[in-house]
């Protein structure tokens, strides 16, 4: 079967138009292209700064995005109606104002049909740009798979044009009028990259990824900026690199040449799999991988002999066991939107990666907010001393921050209950898996320890105030 083809059926499910969009690699693009879009969005751009993960924890947001597309566009009902109902109590969550102060709000049903409109059109760009544009049904069908998407999630009114003519009206209107260069839109294209952190699998190797880094970085941003609707680029002032667009013609004819490799090589199960395999995994892949790896090691500490390059500071560095300074625990895990600040959206995305771990349904959903809330009240009492509304890397480091209020204490209990999903006050397997676990599909394990309250309790303190980062928490809450 080809995209242009697409069996009857259901909008959703392995038949869809999106399912093989999903495993095709040019896909990678177009999803940058469309966060690039989704991003010069004035309310979008905002939430963005504001509130996401995008720059610290670069890796972790594009596995949870692609989790939750998976699950809005698979053949379950049952499952896309829970994560749409999970997606509506997180962007409910989501509003303020930006530095113009012009409020935002991730449930304007305007805002949220933008989000839609960027991947399904930058799909079809997808497809023209590589030389294979889709045929008018196979585009009428993408476009009703995408709008029974915005249909799931229960918005209505037209925000999303009905037919696919209006459809590209409302799109040039929205790019030349609407759009804007914004904050969050200059560091996905020009600081994202140059600080881009390693994924799980090259932890450990930061002259090979800096390496890597320094090469595509520039190149991706390239790509990326050409492949934008001219007017935006334009109005916007993003620069044109000679020979820009050549050089983002043959990015998508090389991409789509993947798709003569194996099946099993490129699927996003597999790849994500593998950036997140660690040595310690009983994946067959991952003894391969690590032998990699080492050999890796080795030319990398030959080539820094030969050409040195500036001494990498983070995670990838950290190789052996005991605590952290406080400093280095604020960097790591506390600043979880990478602003240099501990505030409320920090602790806010610490709950929506655990809720969405754990993929927690109302009234435990909740109760983990507020839990995360009542904690963060308690650290804004006892740390922010000059009163600003936001705690300071200096602040939180000349205080004391080994202290385990009652607050985190209670926030501990709170995660415990969630994860004892059958009550019995102890984390089996199966439950251990489903919180510490990075996949797309979590079957059950055989080696992973069991937790009783205590003992999930102390490493869950020790954890939280920087006397450990050996636990299984570690890589929680601080992977990229």
């Amino acid at each position: 079967m080809t995209p242009e083809t697409p069996s009857p059926g259901s909008l959703f499910g392995p038949d869809s138009q999106f399912h093989l969009f999903f495993n095709d690699p040019r896909w990678a693009l177009a999803v940058l292209r469309a966060t690039v879009l989704e991003a010069a969005h004035p309310q979008i751009g905002a939430a963005l700064i504001d509130n996401s993960t995008f720059v610290a924890h670069p890796w972790r947001r594009l596995r949870n995005t692609l989790v939750s597309l998976q699950r809005m566009f698979g053949p379950d009902e049952e499952v896309r109606r829970k994560e749409a109902a999970r997606l509506n109590r997180m962007h409910a969550r989501l509003s303020g104002t930006d530095g113009r102060n012009r409020p935002y709000d991730a449930m304007d049903p305007e805002v949220r049909a933008w989000v839609v409109a960027t991947v399904f059109e930058s799909s079809v760009t997808m497809r023209r740009l590589s030389g294979q544009p889709l045929d008018p049904a196979a585009t009428e069908r993408l476009y009703a798979e995408f709008h029974g998407f915005f249909r799931a999630l229960g918005d209505r009114g037209g925000h999303l044009p009905p037919t696919l003519r209006e459809f590209w009206q409302y799109y040039d209107r929205m790019v030349e009028e609407e759009l804007e260069n914004t904050e969050a839109l200059r560091i996905i294209l020009y600081k994202l990259f140059d600080h881009l952190p390693a994924p799980p699998l090259l932890n450990g190797l930061p002259t090979v990824w800096a390496a890597g880094r320094a090469l595509a970085g520039p190149v991706v941003g390239t790509v990326t900026v050409a492949s934008l609707p001219e007017p935006f680029r334009r109005r916007a002032g993003l620069p044109e690199v000679p020979g820009a667009q050549a050089l983002m013609q043959g990015a998508y004819l090389a991409a789509g040449l993947t798709r003569f490799l194996p099946d099993s090589w490129i699927t996003t199960e597999n790849i994500t799999g593998l950036l997140y395999l660690s040595p310690d995994s009983d994946d067959p892949r991952a003894a391969t991988l690590m032998a990699l790896r080492d050999r890796m090691q080795r030319a990398a500490a030959l080539f820094r002999l030969v050409t040195p390059f500036p001494a990498q500071h983070g995670p990838a560095d950290e190789t052996g066991g005991g605590g952290r300074n406080a400093e280095q625990f604020f960097t790591d895990v506390l600043d979880q939107t990478g602003d240099g600040y501990l505030d409320w959206p920090d602790l806010a995305a610490m709950a929506r990666e655990l809720s969405s771990r754990l993929d927690l349904d109302e009234p435990e959903e909740t109760k983990l907010y507020n839990a995360y809330a009542d904690w963060w009240r308690e650290l804004q009492a006892a740390l922010d001393t000059d009163g600003d509304g936001r705690i300071s890397r200096e602040e939180y480091a000349t205080a004391v921050p080994s202290l385990a209020g009652p607050a985190l204490i209670r926030l501990a209990e709170v995660l415990f209950t969630a994860t004892d999903t059958d009550g019995n006050g102890s984390i089996d397997a199966t439950e251990y898996r489903s919180l510490f676990q990075t996949a797309f599909h979590r079957d059950k394990p055989t080696t992973e320890p069991t937790y009783s309250r205590t003992a999930f309790v102390k490493d869950f303190l020790a954890f939280m105030t920087a006397r450990s980062h050996t636990t299984p928490f570690d890589p929680l809450l601080t992977e990229a």
